[in-house]
């Protein structure tokens, strides 16, 4: 039995994937053999992966100045890679609002000067700042967000004023859940495990300006984009199998239409529950209004012990993963592309329920 699972990463897939990749998993269309099993070098995963790519490309309207790369390490490993291959100044810009943005800003440090311009730590990431008019370094290669904040529940809903510098961000937890203009980014990344495929892959679409053009003796060889692009994301063995399932979900998203139809499907799965949130007298939203993500909703009751209770009760009602980050505590709903409305909507009716019996 399928339960509704709001987990924040891994995270649900669409049933039609998954069962398609079911039906694969013995024989890929004629191979004799599953994905799992083929070589990366075989004319069938080429077909894959370039499939997977140029279904992508289409999702997103990359500009052909873009490279799309597959690669492993999530979006952790990315942290280090961009500051090794875009720090030409050893500068750069972070806005921190979020627990990753930090972990990323503090990654850097350890490669050149690190900025932090802007922050909404002072009220434990609940806001974005004002991004309008930032103390940008003169010098910085580059400024760097986090867009979706997938522990605190927040989201740009303007892309920061970087002064003409080159735009980063992190768009782990709300890849491909609305349109996006990518040429406003020099580099736009995210891990899959959220919105997009299982564990193991991170795909960064970067400007091909923005990969240096030759080899760099001092970072390691894995590292270095020139590398992964000069080798179409193949210099070693990649996550294969994560790449056959996104290439899966690319195409489920091109059948439901696209990223305008995914806004409008997670725009009415957050009003039903933020409209909830707003009037009950229970349960509240831990973010301003403003700033609040389409992805990722937090809320708590006020009580730890309480929240406890919620989540052990949802849990025997069949509402998986609804426990807060550690770092935060209270629950929090990650309501992805593939969880579907009515995953929402008795999510409320239990909440409502709980609310009633618990006054």
């Amino acid at each position: 039995m399928r339960v509704y699972n709001f987990s924040a990463g891994p995270a649900v897939l669409p049933e039609e994937v998954l069962k398609e990749a079911a039906e694969e998993m013995l024989d890929y269309k004629g191979t004799g053999m599953s994905v799992m099993e083929m070589s990366h070098r075989s004319k069938a995963f080429q077909q894959i992966i370039d499939d997977a790519e140029a279904d992508l490309r289409e999702l997103m309207n990359i500009p052909d100045n873009y490279k799309v790369l597959f690669l492993q390490g999530g979006a952790s490993q990315q942290f280090a890679a961009i500051p090794l291959n875009l720090m030409k100044n050893g500068v750069a810009d972070y806005i921190v609002t979020g627990q990753w943005a930090k972990k990323a800003y503090q990654e850097a440090q350890k490669f050149g000067k690190a900025n932090k311009i802007a922050s909404s730590e002072d009220k434990t990431f609940s806001y974005i700042p004002d991004c309008s008019d930032l103390p940008i370094s003169e010098d910085a290669d580059y400024v760097y967000i986090c867009e979706n904040n997938t522990i605190y529940g927040t989201k740009f809903k303007e892309l920061p004023n970087t002064k003409g510098k080159t735009l980063v961000a992190d768009v782990s937890s709300c890849f491909l859940s609305e349109p996006v203009d990518v040429s406003k980014y020099g580099v736009i990344y995210g891990g899959v495990q959220k919105n997009v495929g299982p564990a193991g892959v991170v795909i960064v679409i970067i400007r091909e300006d923005l990969i240096p053009e030759e080899a760099m003796d001092n970072v390691p060889t894995m590292l270095q984009y020139k590398t992964q692009a000069d080798a179409g994301s193949l210099y070693n063995t990649p996550p294969c199998y994560g790449i056959y399932i996104c290439g899966k979900v690319f195409k489920w998203i091109k059948k439901m239409g696209g990223l305008e139809a995914m806004k409008e499907h997670n725009e009415k799965k957050a009003k039903i529950l933020y409209d909830f949130l707003d009037s009950s007298e229970l349960f509240k939203g831990t973010v301003e209004a403003k700033d609040r993500s389409l992805m990722n909703v937090p809320f708590v009751t006020g009580d730890a012990d309480l929240d406890a209770k919620f989540v052990a009760e949802a849990k025997a009602a069949g509402f998986e993963n609804l426990k807060g980050h550690r770092t935060v505590g209270g629950m929090r709903a990650s309501i992805y592309n593939a969880m579907p409305i009515e995953g929402v909507e008795k999510l409320v009716e239990f909440m409502k329920k709980f609310e009633e019996e618990n006054k």
